[in-house]
């Protein structure tokens, strides 16, 4: 089972990036997909999750409005489109998968994902 996380860069604030988490080994559909994301010197955060059928997404406070997850099944692919960087964006943003369907209580914390992508840097310049 191999995740692959990429799509990251280097952008000014205001741009935009699209990450890809692809997976070879396993069906994305039948998981529950989470993005995260670790700053420079800081803990790891839930960034965003959507449910094995796309129909339950959650989103942090402070990418709101900003980030849109999506997935296509056909692909094996989930998609994180981030618009409207912002420095405060720069970290390393890693996806997980979960066999379970969360609530607003519990998609962001990193115990109930099992496997996890290697990462790809994110940086926004000011």
């Amino acid at each position: 089972v191999q995740l692959q996380a990429s799509g990251g860069g280097l952008v000014q604030a205001g741009g935009s990036l699209r990450l890809s988490c692809a997976a070879s080994g396993l069906s994305l559909e039948n998981y529950s997909i989470g993005w995260f994301r670790q700053p420079p010197g800081k803990e790891r955060e839930g960034v965003t999750y959507i449910s094995s059928s796309g129909g339950r997404t959650y989103y942090a406070d402070s990418v709101k409005g900003r980030f849109t997850i999506s997935r296509d099944n056909a692909k094996n692919t989930v998609y994180l489109q981030m618009d409207s960087l912002k420095p405060e964006d720069t970290a390393v943003y890693y996806c997980a998968t979960s066999t379970w369907t969360m609530n607003g209580g519990t998609w962001y914390l990193y115990r109930w994902y099992k496997y996890w992508g290697q990462g790809t840097q994110v940086t926004v310049s000011s």
